[in-house]
């Protein structure tokens, strides 16, 4: 008896050790550690997601000073920060318009882009901006410009004098508005001293006969 009480006495010690041994481990048990970083990214998360959203906003603003901007130049300077207009704006220096088309205004010029040029005659343009022709390429520029502010809203059919002297034809078919020949293709850039509505070909003045 007293030997079974020993080992009874042993082995409820021996348990009681091994359970004290097993909750002791348990506040240093490494298990609870990894949960706390795994969920950091959870948190994170949304965070990403804030800028994606700010970038539509963003743009707009910078529109808007972009238009702000363009309606404090001329309509010259309009046209020679556009790369479409480059041909423009050489044939504008070359018939010494430059000054002129700066002034107050207001204008409103039917701005043929580059590809309006290269459809005239080949040679025709190379020929225009020879000093000896300034005049007569001075006469078909000013022919494109109406000395007035002219925007698309109002524009019906009618016939308008240019800066030329001479009148030119507008038409409108069901919203597809014409300058004599020529196709408006995009209409109202605004700028302090006029408008600009673009055309896809070179309109021509009339000619006189000569007596």
């Amino acid at each position: 008896m007293k030997k079974l009480t020993k080992l009874t006495g042993m082995t409820i010690a021996s348990m009681g050790l091994l359970t004290t041994g097993l909750m002791a481990e348990d506040p240093d048990s490494p298990v609870a550690e990894p949960d706390t970083p795994a969920a950091e990214p959870t948190l994170d998360e949304p965070t990403s997601d804030e800028p994606s959203a700010e970038e539509p906003s963003s743009e707009e603003p910078a529109s808007e000073e972009k238009m702000k901007k363009q309606e404090e130049m001329t309509v010259v300077a309009i046209a020679d920060g556009n790369k479409d207009f480059t041909t423009l704006v050489t044939a504008i220096r070359a018939a010494g318009l430059l000054e002129a088309l700066n002034g107050d205004g207001p204008y409103t010029v039917f701005a043929p882009n580059n590809a309006a040029f290269e459809k005239l005659p080949e040679g025709t343009l190379a020929d225009l901006l020879k000093p000896e022709n300034k005049d007569k390429l001075a006469a078909i520029l000013k022919y494109h410009v109406v000395p007035a502010k002219v925007m698309a809203a109002n524009v019906n059919p009618m016939k308008i004098v240019t800066l030329e002297g001479h009148e030119f034809e507008i038409t409108n078919n069901d919203g597809e508005i014409r300058v004599n020949d020529a196709k408006v293709i995009k209409t109202d850039i605004v700028g302090k001293n006029g408008v600009i509505h673009v055309i896809d070909t070179v309109i021509m003045p009339p000619v006189e006969d000569e007596e």
